[in-house]
């Protein structure tokens, strides 16, 4: 209920945004068949956009004010959206909303960073049916479906009276941002790319990227290779410049990560490396076990 003030003025109500009082709750009722959505956010989640999806699509159409240009707007999620995006439907979620955004939506930016956001839901009319004004965004976190800032402090009307001030406030800041169709084409471009497809070879450079872009220390020889092993009178001395620095790779992965795969193309002589590798660890003392894969012929042949 909304509570009634001192000199008798409606108050909008406080949303704890957890459990069944979350801004999604809020919203989700008048995000219906012809009603028209007025928002300004600092985020927009293709997350939170695949959990209201549905419900957007029966809009008859949406004004969104994002942050200036360059600004991070959190299309693939927070920390909390890790399962979300382990489900990989960001590309199917990106190629909606750039359906979403050209046909339903004008967009504009603001000047600068957003600190706060506001869902402005209109009836076929033109008038406020729903406000949601606070520390708000188009994410999981923000919409409540996932744990967010529990001192943020958000705001909801329960009537139209109470959203008609938010309502004039948001028109009167529509007006203030400037006109600029390139707006919606960079951020469809954007999401378009994020839609795009990925061969195997960009997946798997990736994937080394974010794995090993933390461990980027220049290799130390004398760090890793240690001279007293007495390694530099081997087949050390048979190596190539680039195959030494291969096996200094090697033994430092090992050391460090407990495995380690040499890749290199035919004839640059992982074996020789390999061989390197395993006197290195003889000379220490190290167990050393060597499984051969057998050739196709000979396997045969079993």
């Amino acid at each position: 209920m909304a509570k009634i003030g001192r000199y008798g003025q409606r108050h909008m109500r406080l949303l704890r945004n957890t459990g069944t009082d979350r801004v999604i709750d809020a919203i989700r009722p008048w995000l219906a068949d012809g009603n028209q959505l007025n928002v300004i956010l600092p985020t927009l989640s293709l997350f939170a956009f695949g959990e209201t999806i549905g419900e957007l699509g029966k809009l008859s159409w949406a004004r969104l004010a994002l942050p200036s240009n360059g600004a991070d707007l959190g299309l693939l999620g927070a920390g909390s959206d890790r399962a979300a995006r382990n489900r990989l439907r960001a590309w199917w979620l990106a190629r909606q909303c750039v359906r979403w955004l050209q046909d339903k939506v004008e967009l504009r930016r603001a000047h600068a960073s957003i600190p706060q956001g506001a869902f402005v839901i209109r009836g076929p009319d033109g008038k406020p049916q729903s406000t949601v004004l606070g520390a708000v965004s188009f994410s999981t976190e923000g919409l409540g479906l996932a744990p967010g800032n529990p001192l943020g402090l958000i705001q909801a009307s329960e009537t139209p009276e109470e959203g008609a001030p938010l309502s004039q406030w948001f028109d009167m800041l529509w007006t203030s941002l400037p006109v600029d169709p390139s707006n919606r084409a960079a951020l469809i471009d954007e999401l378009e790319n994020l839609a795009a497809h990925t061969g195997p070879l960009r997946v798997y450079s990736l994937i080394l990227l974010h794995l090993f872009r933390d461990c980027g220390e220049e290799l130390d020889e004398e760090r890793i290779v240690k001279s007293a092993t007495g390694i530099r009178n081997t087949v050390w001395k048979k190596l190539f410049r680039f195959q030494r620095d291969g096996v200094i790779g090697a033994i430092d992965k090992l050391n460090r990560f407990g495995g380690c795969i040499i890749a290199d193309s035919v004839g640059l002589g992982k074996t020789f490396e390999a061989l390197a590798i395993i006197k290195y660890h003889e000379l220490r003392n190290d167990r050393v076990l060597v499984l051969p894969q057998a050739p196709a012929r000979q396997l045969d042949s079993l």
